[in-house]
């Protein structure tokens, strides 16, 4: 995170959210963050302090940002199993597996992928945080898949900047009930906290962050199908949210999906049993590129996900499916 900031409100930009507006200029920066920095006292609007997140800029307004000071990090590295698919001097990408939560947080004080982190890697930066070191990225906790971590702080705030951007290529494999969706298409909608849930983000808001998700429909079942989903901006539970919303909850999403229904026969009865033997939601994160800060190179990497998804693919649709999906990506 920058130590400092000041930008001037353009016209255009009249009537913006204070907490949206400086969160999109600071990648990697939440609402939460921001609203933390106006308690604080280190975001003011015309040298005003104590601002509301809500608060409306106008025109000419001078929004100053300064970082909070670094945080003395007390974690432990635990030696947790980690596949890590590519280091180098910058940064690291590892294989999450489902299950691992991401970052310290209520509940889960220890066990996370950042403590594994801390025992497989030396170096990590701090621009996230004493708890958040070299995370750039998160996937729920029983999504599987691909993150990049980031060893020093430029390279950090560089992959944010992709990331904001909505330069870094980034493909997830799901399984959704209902085959009956089109090819592929878009759900674009404005994202934010459900309101009758604070648990649960919806799509469903009169006023929120944009979000975007492009699917591709890659195998079609009686009752499943399976996708390859293409992420343009990455909100929490993005993916999951929209599919649902769509209609087309993912296999095993406990939050957002339903219970798969028994009864009926023929293969579709057989696609349901294998999607209530699905522990988890039925969705990985696959592929990962992006330009590399240190050599500018582009640089790519695909994971096959693990056994309880695969099993659930060959049984719904085919032992030959998942890997033509995975050549896709």
């Amino acid at each position: 995170m920058v130590s400092s900031e000041r930008w001037t409100v353009a016209a255009h930009e009249a009537g913006h959210r204070l907490d949206t507006w400086v969160s999109e200029r600071l990648p990697g920066t939440s609402r939460s963050q921001v609203s933390r920095a106006l308690t604080e006292g280190r975001l003011t609007v015309n040298e005003v302090a104590g601002l509301k997140a809500g608060h409306r800029l106008k025109a000419g307004d001078v929004v100053a940002w300064a970082a909070a000071e670094p945080a003395e990090r007390h974690l432990t590295a635990q030696d947790i199993p980690l596949p890590v698919v590519y280091e180098d001097a910058w940064v690291a990408v590892v294989d999450k597996p489902a299950g691992l939560v991401v970052h310290p947080g209520a509940g889960h004080a220890d066990g996370t992928l950042v403590h594994a982190l801390l025992h497989h890697l030396d170096e990590l930066s701090e621009v996230g945080g004493a708890e958040r070191p070299g995370l750039v990225h998160r996937i729920d906790r029983d999504t599987s898949g691909l993150l990049v971590v980031a060893k020093d702080d430029a390279t950090h705030r560089a992959l944010q900047t992709q990331f904001a951007a909505h330069d870094v290529h980034r493909r997830y494999l799901a399984v959704v009930v209902g085959p009956r969706l089109a090819d592929e298409g878009t759900i674009e909608t404005s994202f934010g906290r459900n309101p009758r849930d604070r648990k649960k983000m919806t799509g469903r808001v009169d006023e929120g962050r944009r979000a975007c998700t492009h699917w591709r429909v890659v195998a079609r079942g009686e009752a499943l199908a399976l996708l390859v989903l293409r992420l343009e901006t990455g909100r929490t539970h993005q993916i999951r949210v929209h599919l649902s919303e769509a209609g087309h909850p993912i296999v095993g999403d406990t939050l957002y999906g339903r219970p798969v229904p028994r009864g009926g026969g023929g293969r579709a009865a057989v696609e349901l049993a294998a999607a209530r033997r699905m522990p988890r939601q039925a969705l990985h994160a696959a592929a990962l590129g992006f330009t590399h800060p240190g050599t500018n190179q582009q640089m790519r990497w695909t994971a096959p996900p693990p056994p309880d998804f695969t099993q659930l693919v060959e049984a719904a649709f085919g032992a030959e499916v998942l890997a033509d999906a995975l050549r896709t990506l």
